[in-house]
């Protein structure tokens, strides 16, 4: 039943910013990267873990320089964006950015 109402509330999210993009696409945005799914990815894992301090402060440490590649990613996107590439071009420069500051992030974090 919890991994119902994860997906439910994923979903949910998901549609209400894809919905708002229609008509506001850079609050779309924003509500893409906003800490709302952090927040409930810190519950899940907060309920999962029992609250273990370790693996709270794990997460939030990966979550915090996780952003570095997520801002990558953008970054890319938007210059990509920017030259009229098509969509798949911008993805593949995007999630390869991404992957490659992953890859670097994980590295420094062990």
């Amino acid at each position: 039943m919890q991994m119902i109402i994860k997906a439910a509330l994923s979903v949910a999210i998901i549609l209400v910013a894809t919905t708002i993009g229609k008509k506001l696409p850079s609050a779309a945005g924003l509500i893409g990267v906003m800490p709302l799914t952090g927040a409930l990815i810190l519950i899940w894992i907060y309920l999962d873990s029992n609250g273990n301090p370790e693996t709270m402060q794990e997460f939030t440490k990966g979550a915090l320089w996780g952003i570095l590649p997520s801002i990558l990613f953008f970054l890319v996107a938007f210059l990509c964006f920017k030259k009229n590439l098509p969509l798949s071009v911008v993805l593949a420069a995007s999630f390869g950015i991404w992957l490659v500051g992953a890859l670097v992030h994980q590295w420094f974090l062990k």
